[in-house]
C-alpha cells in the first residue's frame, strides 16, 4: 500500500511538472479536457456506457478550452 502511494505521488508530481512550460491556450485545452472527462465519464455512467461518455467529454472540454481562449 506505501508502494502505491509513491508511485502516486510521483505519477501526479512529474504531470504537473510537465505542465509548467505551456502556453495559456495549451493550459486552458489540457484544464478543458480533464474537466470535460470528468464530466463526460460521470454522464456515461448515469446512461450505461462510461467509455463513449469519457471520449466525447474530453473532446467537448478539449474544443471548449481551446475556443474559449
Amino acid at each position: 500500500m506505501k508502494n502505491l502511494f509513491v508511485v502516486t505521488i510521483l505519477v501526479i508530481g512529474l504531470a504537473l511538472g510537465g505542465c509548467s512550460g505551456m502556453s495559456d491556450t495549451e493550459q486552458r485545452t489540457l484544464s478543458g479536457a480533464a474537466i470535460g472527462a470528468g464530466a463526460g465519464t460521470a454522464i456515461g455512467a448515469i446512461s450505461g456506457n462510461t467509455a463513449v461518455g469519457a471520449i466525447v467529454g474530453t473532446a467537448a472540454g478539449a474544443a471548449g478550452g481551446y475556443l474559449y481562449d
